[in-house]
């Protein structure tokens, strides 16, 4: 006989089954994995590139080691950004001025203190990112490494 009551191991799946890929969460890592890819295609920092597509990789995969990389790793660039203008800063040198840039015909000169505030910027929202609540309802899988299971 066979009963229509379902068991524990056949109710519904768990609310954190159900929850999607974040939009901003999407976003962050598009823009890390574009980043990388273009690191890779210059071969600057090769390995740090890789090291950031596995990160991606992770955190789409829902691991949460993967969460964990991503929030350490938006926190050390934060800092990092944030100590840029003082690692830079040269009293000795007196041609430093504006940064300038060329895109396609277009010249043009932007000072550093924009530059830098924009990368802080852009920092900072990758923090609030990676630690939004749905962020960390979205990274729920815990992997051993048990091969057995």
């Amino acid at each position: 006989m066979s009963s229509s009551i379902p068991s524990d191991k056949q109710a519904a799946p768990k609310a954190a089954d159900k929850t999607k890929l974040p939009k901003r969460l999407l976003a962050l890592l598009l823009f890390l994995g574009i980043a990388s890819i273009s690191g890779l295609m210059a071969k600057q920092g090769v390995l740090f590139c890789i090291l950031t597509l596995l990160m991606v990789i992770a955190v789409l995969g829902r691991q949460k080691a993967g969460l964990y990389m991503l929030r350490g790793y938006t926190v050390i660039q934060l800092g990092l950004v944030c100590l840029l203008p003082v690692i830079l800063y040269d009293p000795g040198n007196l041609v430093a001025g504006p940064s300038t840039f060329q895109l396609g015909e277009l010249q043009g000169q932007i000072p550093d203190s924009i530059v830098f505030s924009v990368l802080i910027l852009l920092s900072i929202l990758q923090v609030w990112v990676a630690f939004t609540p749905k962020v960390k309802a979205y990274c729920h899988i815990k992997t051993n490494m048990n091969i057995m299971r």
